[in-house]
C-alpha cells in the first residue's frame, strides 16, 4: 500500500463527517489540471507505513468519524482492500474517490462492504474525455462501467467535474449532463491552481459562469452544486 500523505483532518474531503484523509501514490490518468502531481508523476520511494496509519486511527477512535481515501488512484494499489478492511474494522465510515477507470476493483470493494461512499470524477463529456485526462487512446468503456455501477444505487455516490477553462464550455457540459443522467449527485468543482498541477497556466471559471454550466447539467441529478468558489 503505497501511502503517500495523510492529512490528520478535513471537513471538506467528506462532507458531513469529521474525517481525515489518506493520498495514495500513482495514477494511470495524467490529466493537466491535476493539483496532486507529485503524487502522479513522482510516488515517494519510501511511503509511509501502513501500520502508522492504522495506529493514528487508532487512537484518534471516537474524535474523527471518516477516512476519505484520495490520489492519484486509490484504486491501483493492490492492497486497498486488505487497508480498508482494518479502517473498516476500527469503526470508520470510508470514503473513496477514483477516477472510474478500474469497474471490477470498485464493484469487489462496493460487494465487500468496505466502502460507504464513493466520489467519481467525470472529467469531460465523452468525446472529449482522452484529452482531458492526457491519454490520446483512451477506452472510455471502464469509465461509463464504473458510472453504471454506480446509478445503481448500492452505495451513496456523488459525480464531480474540475471545471477548466481550456477544457471545458458550454458544449462540455450540456454532454455531461446526457453522460450522467439521471444521476443522486453531481457537483462542479472551479479549478484552483495549486503550484503543483502537471501543466502549469490553466484557469478556472468566474462565478456566474460556473453558475451558467450549473443551469445547464441542472437536471441531470437529484443534487447539484458548486464548489470551490
Amino acid at each position: 500500500m503505497n501511502i503517500e500523505g495523510l492529512g490528520k483532518v478535513t471537513l471538506l474531503d467528506y462532507p458531513g463527517l469529521v474525517a481525515c484523509t489518506v493520498f495514495t501514490g500513482g495514477c494511470d490518468f495524467r490529466c493537466p489540471f491535476c493539483h496532486n502531481s507529485p503524487l502522479v508523476l513522482d510516488p515517494a520511494a519510501s511511503p509511509i507505513p501502513v501500520g502508522d496509519v492504522l495506529a493514528f486511527l487508532k487512537k484518534r477512535s471516537g474524535v474523527l468519524e471518516g477516512v476519505a481515501v484520495t490520489g492519484g488512484e486509490p484504486l491501483l494499489q493492490p492492497d486497498l482492500a486488505d487497508f480498508l478492511s482494518k479502517v473498516k474494522e476500527l469503526g470508520y465510515s470510508v470514503k473513496l474517490d477514483t477516477n472510474g477507470n478500474h469497474p471490477d476493483r470498485l464493484s469487489a470493494l462496493i460487494d465487500g462492504g468496505l466502502v460507504d461512499c464513493v466520489a467519481m470524477d467525470i472529467k469531460n463529456s465523452p468525446e472529449r474525455y482522452a484529452g482531458t485526462v492526457g491519454i490520446p487512446d483512451l477506452d472510455i468503456a471502464p469509465v461509463i462501467a464504473s458510472r453504471d455501477l454506480l446509478k445503481a444505487g448500492l452505495v451513496d455516490y456523488e459525480f464531480r467535474t474540475t471545471a477548466v477553462r481550456e477544457f471545458h464550455d458550454e458544449r462540455s457540459f450540456r454532454g455531461i449532463a446526457e453522460f450522467i443522467r439521471p444521476a443522486k449527485k453531481y457537483y462542479i468543482q472551479n479549478f484552483v491552481d495549486s503550484g503543483a498541477v502537471i501543466r502549469p497556466g490553466l484557469h478556472g471559471f468566474s462565478p456566474d459562469e460556473l453558475k451558467a454550466f450549473l443551469d445547464i447539467v441542472g437536471d441531470a441529478a437529484q443534487t447539484v452544486g458548486i464548489r470551490g468558489v
